[in-house]
Order: structure tokens, then C-alpha cells, then sequence
């Protein structure tokens, strides 16, 4: 006997990233399933498929965020419950869609006593049942080992590029610290724009401060452009953005793939001499975080052409020309 087999591609997602996954699915032409999750009443999450996917290649999106009054930790645990009922519903293959990855930047010890979380996190997923990862400008990537299986790290690049390449002026891409030289780099190359970088260091005196001490490069005049992979408490970018400003900087705009906007964050962005603040829909933007210097891209099209290259069995480097390697 002899069977002709046609995969089938089945998304869906959790309650944290359905916007998101609706967008990528728009992207994709298919209907985004319905895992059907709820809650016990002592707050245990419950899922389960309602329509078959034995055989199926299933993506489930989760981005990795506080919602609704849940925290990081529940979308965490939801994402892998949907992985775990994906599994036991015998489906071919599991890919768990990370736009956001929790816990990034515990991915070393970086004193004693402590825990390497990102990596504690895809054992959990490998033990889950997830055969492959695609996450989007991990923080760190050497994350991509931990994970017993492929990983596809993607990056928010094409679509920053795109709108930083239609700004008008004398451009100069900045790394906020030495450790975003290489990725800074990349964006020159692409952009045709000077190098420069912040040298820095955190308070020793005062949680979550830093203090940018000068600039390496030359930005008087020019527009520049900070870029990070991530704006959390806003102290980097805004520290670097009024030293910019010192030094005589024409405009400031930041650039960064994930907008986590902790408290004091949009205080500071506020008050800091930044035009516009750039960052991608990765992560969902609640309505009081929503101010004017803010603008959203969506990297929907570029998880869509992920998924799609998976699906197919097709090379997801291509997509990037190779540059999310570097």
C-alpha cells in the first residue's frame, strides 16, 4: 500500500499574541485555529484542540509578555500547555512561535548563585514537545544552543531598514553600548551610514540607571539613529540620546525590535530628547504606554515568510540574505 501524504499547516495562538497572529495569518492566507484555552477556577490554564491535527505541522504563537492582568510567566506556561495537547493530539511536527523570548538576558552567570533561565526555559519547551523555535533579535545568540533542535532566529531588520532608509539627512547609526557594535554595523552597511558608538556605565550606586559617558564617532549635525534590541526601562537609550543631544546632534530617533517599556520607561521617553522612538508589534502596546514619539512596525511579513520556509522545508537564511547570522 502506498499513501500520498500533504502536509497540512495549522497556527494558532495563545491569548497573549493573537493580534500579532491574526496579522501573520492575513500574511499567509490561512484561518488561525482555535485552541480553546481556558481556566480552572483556581487559575490553572486548559486546552484543547477541537479539530484534529494528527499529521499536522503546527505553529503556536506566543509572544512572551504580561496581558489582561497575567504576567510573563502565564504566557510561558499557556504556550507550553499548547505544546504539550499539540503533541499528545499527534501532530507531525511542533514549532513554538516566539516573537518575544522570556528571560533572554539571564543567558549566562554573570555572578555566583545565579540561574541561566534562557536556557532553563528551552529545556521546557524541548520537554514540552517543541521539534523547533523561531524567535525574533534574541538578546543574546548563543540562546540558540540551549535549544536541543532547529532554531530560527529572525530579525526585525528588513522592516527598520525600510522606514529608517526613507529619513532625510546626514545619517549616523549609533550603538547605544559596545555590546551593539556588531548589530549597529549590520545596519550601517545596509543604511550606507556612519558608525558611532556610546561609551557607558551603570550606576554602581542606583538600580536600573546608566550613565553614558561619551561618544566614540562624530554625530554634530547629523541625524542619528540608536538602535537595541530591546527598550525595557528606557535608561540606555534615553542616557545616550541626551549625550547625543549634547554633542550636537541634529535629530535622535531610536530603533529597536522589542518596545517591553517597563515602568519608568515612558517617562523617560518623554522627557528625553528623542524625536521618534521606532520599535515593532513583537510585543503588544498597552493604550496608556501609547504616546505621540512612538511609532509601530509590524514584522508580521516577516514571521509569515519564516513559517512559510519552514512549512516548505525551504531555507529561512535566504530571507534575511544571511544578515541575521552576523
Amino acid at each position: 500500500m502506498q499513501l500520498v501524504n500533504k502536509k497540512k499547516l495549522h497556527i494558532v495562538a495563545g491569548r497573549a499574541t493573537q493580534s500579532l497572529a491574526t496579522d501573520i495569518c492575513k500574511e499567509l492566507g490561512v484561518a488561525l485555529g482555535t485552541p480553546n484555552i481556558s481556566e480552572f477556577a483556581n487559575g490553572e490554564i486548559h486546552v484543547k484542540y477541537f479539530e484534529s491535527i494528527r499529521g499536522a505541522d503546527v505553529f503556536i504563537v506566543q509572544t512572551h509578555t504580561p496581558w489582561d492582568g497575567r504576567s510573563i510567566n502565564d504566557a510561558i506556561t499557556e504556550q507550553l500547555i499548547m505544546v504539550d495537547a499539540a503533541k499528545r493530539a499527534s501532530a507531525k511536527r511542533i514549532t513554538a512561535v516566539i516573537p518575544f523570548y522570556g528571560y533572554s538576558r539571564q543567558d549566562r552567570k554573570a555572578s555566583g548563585r545565579e540561574p541561566i533561565t534562557a536556557r532553563l526555559l528551552s529545556d521546557l519547551f524541548s520537554a514540552a514537545g517543541a521539534d523547533r523555535l523561531v524567535s525574533v533579535d534574541l538578546h543574546s545568540g548563543q540562546i540558540q544552543g540551549f535549544f536541543d533542535g532547529p532554531v530560527d532566529h529572525l530579525t526585525a531588520m528588513p522592516v527598520l531598514v525600510d522606514y529608517l532608509s526613507n529619513i532625510e539627512g546626514d545619517l549616523v547609526v549609533v550603538s547605544p553600548d559596545a555590546g551593539r557594535m556588531k548589530v549597529a554595523e549590520r545596519y550601517t552597511n545596509l543604511l550606507g551610514a556612519d558608525l558611532a558608538y556610546v561609551h557607558k556605565r551603570r550606576s554602581t550606586v542606583e538600580a536600573n540607571t546608566v550613565e553614558a559617558k561619551e561618544i566614540i564617532g562624530e554625530v554634530e549635525g547629523r541625524v542619528c539613529v540608536l538602535i537595541d534590541d530591546m527598550i525595557d526601562t528606557g535608561g540606555t537609550i534615553c542616557a545616550a540620546a541626551d549625550l547625543l543631544a549634547v554633542n550636537g546632534a541634529e535629530m535622535v530617533i531610536a530603533a529597536a525590535t522589542h518596545g517591553v517599556f517597563s515602568e519608568p520607561a515612558i517617562d523617560r521617553l518623554k522627557n528625553a530628547a528623542i524625536e521618534t522612538v521606532l520599535i515593532t508589534d513583537t510585543l503588544p502596546l498597552e493604550s496608556d504606554k501609547q504616546i505621540d514619539k512612538i511609532e509601530i512596525l509590524s514584522v508580521a511579513p516577516v514571521i509569515a515568510r519564516a513559517i512559510a520556509a519552514v512549512f516548505a522545508d525551504t531555507s529561512v537564511s535566504e530571507i534575511f540574505a544571511g544578515n541575521h547570522l552576523a
